[in-house]
């Protein structure tokens, strides 16, 4: 058997490889690149509906609602529900929202507006679990029972006028309530349609814009955890 050599093991140490400073902002500057690239992969769906709906308009008509630009973000508000919970408006996101606006004591006008957006809702057929039917309420008149029960698959919400007033905008002549507005399931308000609408002009709108999100949107929310 041969010997093993007294003398210790030796290792030779080379030294690490210099990084230039211009590699590593060339690395940084690539990975940025690779998350910008993702994030846009991602975001692709959205983005081809959108432009679907603003930009190629297969059909070649004009939409009929007012489009909101820049759009704007579910504002930090909270609303009261009818069984007196505390309902931020950002929670509403991750849905279509058909959304009126109408002091509690909801006059003629009111209720007209309100079947409208219901019975527009109900045309979507099977879409129609996409799209929220929402009457933001203000005012202090205590809900009604008749108009509670009529409303009964709406999500109504009390909230204070005065705070909606820097979110909702009226056309110029016209006030808050006379509109119908649509919020996008990323919680932004981007379409308000005229007042005194035509509701088959305001139907067509509504399936255009379940078409073009067809691919990317769901019925429902999802699901969050506890506190969250």
């Amino acid at each position: 058997m041969a010997k093993i050599p007294d003398e210790p093991l030796t290792l030779t140490v080379h030294s690490l490889p210099r990084v230039d400073a211009s590699d590593t902002a060339a690395l940084t500057r690539a990975g940025r690149w690779k998350m910008l690239l993702l994030l846009l992969v991602c975001a692709s769906p959205v983005i081809a509906s959108y432009f679907t709906y603003y930009v190629i308009r297969p059909d070649g008509r004009r939409n009929y609602g007012e489009l909101i630009d820049p759009q704007r973000p579910l504002p930090e508000i909270v609303g009261t529900d009818v069984a007196g919970k505390a309902v931020p408006l950002p929670a509403l996101r991750d849905q279509w929202l058909f959304v009126s606006v109408a002091d509690s004591a909801c006059d003629a006008a009111c209720q007209k507006r309100l079947y409208l957006q219901r019975q527009l809702r109900e045309t979507l057929g099977k879409e129609k679990d996409r799209m929220d039917w929402v009457w933001l309420r203000t005012g202090a008149t205590e809900l009604a029972e008749p108009l509670r029960q009529a409303t009964s698959a709406a999500t109504v919400l009390h909230v204070d006028a005065a705070a909606l007033a820097g979110w909702l905008q009226p056309a110029p002549g016209h006030t808050v309530e006379e509109h119908l507005y649509v919020v996008d399931p990323m919680g932004n308000w981007m379409m308000r349609f005229p007042a005194d609408a035509d509701p088959r002009r305001v139907k067509s709108d509504l399936e255009r814009l379940m078409r073009a999100s067809s691919s990317w949107d769901q019925p429902g929310r999802p699901a969050r955890a506890a506190g969250g």
